[in-house]
């Protein structure tokens, strides 16, 4: 059942106050219209500008009627007064339905009560849901969907049928093309996604495939606007990865389960993958990769954003930001140092009141359930903070253990970070410098790399091998100081993760 056949059997059944959740108040318009046609029954419209008229009524005219009924209370005994069955949609209420206009709240409770003996419905149409606790028992509430893929369609169609008579915009959509717009534009607002084709078409003058980007300029405005998530613009790519090559093909895989043809096939959305191992060997630029890999935004989710100083607000902040990844999906939810996050859960009841501990369980029980194309990537260094209901099976399709770079990925990972400052790599002795850089991470490699061009460019030499050895000498990897806990994680991780690495690393530790 359709959310407009669910309205339409709501107001069959004669429940007296909805309470319709969304953005689009013209889609949302159009469906309870239709509802009014099957119902048989005549639509009324309020607002706080134009009061309480018949909707679609002419704007002079309805102001001139209505003028007295912008009063939201004055607005609501109407609707008690009014004798024949019909539906009353009232807009952007729930500013009226605070503490401090008690009578709104009041008078709609007893609406509620007048109406179930009646075949009339109140409809609240807002953005966001704001209820007061008076009014849970009485309020049936609807969260009115994004558009999908069929209303998106429709819109592309219609813009098509405008453009092309014109013969002055050049149109070069294949199959293939148009899939990857109508899957960039999902999570957007039919309204949105309108402006970003008005906006392809006057920068681009022509509409194609290649123009993804902007949708997702598009989703980053709305992350920004929320606030509780970043959004990442990355250039990484695999290519950028050094090593690491199972987790790689492992994720391009995956990367192809979010077209329609793998859902044809029967193929779920991937739901993540929870990468574990030493620091600074590639676990976040993995994230970065997959998401330019499949074109989608890319959104970090940082644990201190979501707690708040008011009890409650921690929890709601998840929801909210649970709720934007799924808005803007498909996409990847990056969770760095997951560890870090929800350390400390199992003694939360006496350190914060419980509060990390109902965080975990709502960011858990969404894990579990979801069902949005949001791919969820959360790295961790350290095994022993992770709390066990974590890894338990469902949460994630994959965990992977990432080791220190073996000899073969360490001469590709010193080859990536010289080309990527001017270098030829040719020009250097790649498997002297992978032998002198034994136990050594991906990010200490590239520290190496820079620390030799800043003592090449003091000296007014050109940087050369004998540069970069020197400042691998000069630097005791952290996998020697910390060389027991390693240890420790690659004994917890044997058996229980698969190995980042198609093979197992040359260095020691």
């Amino acid at each position: 059942m359709n959310l407009l056949e669910e309205i339409e059997v709501l107001v069959r059944a004669r429940y007296p106050l909805l309470y319709v959740v969304s953005g689009e108040e013209a889609r949302v318009d159009a469906a309870l219209a239709e509802v009014a046609r099957r119902v048989g029954k005549p639509l009324y419209e309020w607002s706080c500008t134009t009061g309480l008229a018949p909707a679609g009524a002419p704007a002079p005219a309805a102001r001139a009627r209505t003028a007295a009924t912008r009063d939201p209370q004055a607005a609501l005994d109407l609707v008690l007064e009014q004798v024949e069955p019909a539906l009353f949609v009232f807009k952007d209420l729930h500013p009226f339905l605070n503490r401090h206009q008690p009578a709104v709240t009041r008078r709609l409770r007893e609406i509620a009560r007048h109406l179930k003996d009646t075949r009339k419905t109140l409809v609240l149409l807002s953005p966001t849901l704001e209820l007061p606790a008076e009014l849970e028992k009485d309020v049936t509430v609807l969260h009115f969907p994004l558009p999908g893929r069929a209303d998106l369609e429709a819109l592309l169609d219609r813009i098509l049928r405008e453009v092309e008579p014109g013969g002055q915009v050049r149109v070069d959509l294949d199959p293939e093309g148009r899939e990857r717009l109508l899957q960039a534009a999902r999570g957007l607002t039919l309204n949105e996604a309108e402006n970003v084709f008005a906006r392809i078409l006057v920068r681009h003058r022509g509409l194609s495939g290649a123009e993804v980007a902007e949708f997702l300029a598009e989703k980053r405005q709305l992350i920004r606007k929320n606030g509780l998530l970043e959004y990442y613009d990355t250039a990484e790519s695999f290519a950028t990865v050094g090593g690491l090559t199972a987790l790689k093909a492992w994720l391009a895989k995956r990367g192809a389960a979010f077209t329609p043809a793998a859902r044809a096939y029967g193929l779920p959305p991937p739901r993540g993958v929870l990468l574990l191992g030493v620091q600074g060997c590639g676990k976040s630029l993995c994230a970065k990769a997959a998401a330019n890999a499949w074109q989608v935004p890319l959104l970090r989710f940082d644990m201190g954003r979501m707690f708040g100083s008011l009890v409650g607000s921690s929890e709601e902040n998840v929801r909210r930001a649970i709720q934007v990844a799924e808005s803007v999906a498909p996409a990847v939810l990056w969770v760095d140092e997951i560890d870090k996050a929800f350390a400390g859960t199992q003694g939360s009841t006496f350190s914060d009141a419980g509060t990390t501990a109902r965080v975990f369980g709502t960011f858990l029980t969404w894990l579990s359930e979801k069902t949005a194309p949001v791919f969820v990537m959360a790295t961790a260094n350290d095994i022993s903070q992770l709390p066990p209901e974590l890894l338990r099976k469902g949460r994630f399709d994959e965990l992977f253990f990432v080791d220190l770079p073996g000899a073969v990925e360490r001469a590709e990972i010193f080859a990536i970070h010289l080309a990527r400052r001017g270098r030829d790599p040719a020009r250097f002795d790649l498997p002297a410098l992978a032998a002198a850089s034994a136990d050594f991470s991906g990010a200490e490699i590239e520290e190496a790399v820079i620390s030799a061009l800043y003592e090449g460019f003091s000296r007014g030499e050109e940087l050369n091998t004998a540069h970069v050895r020197a400042a691998l000498e000069e630097t005791v990897p952290l996998a020697r100081t910390m060389s027991e806990h390693l240890q420790r994680l690659r004994e917890w991780a044997r058996g229980r993760a698969r190995p980042a690495q198609a093979r197992e690393p040359t260095g020691s530790a």
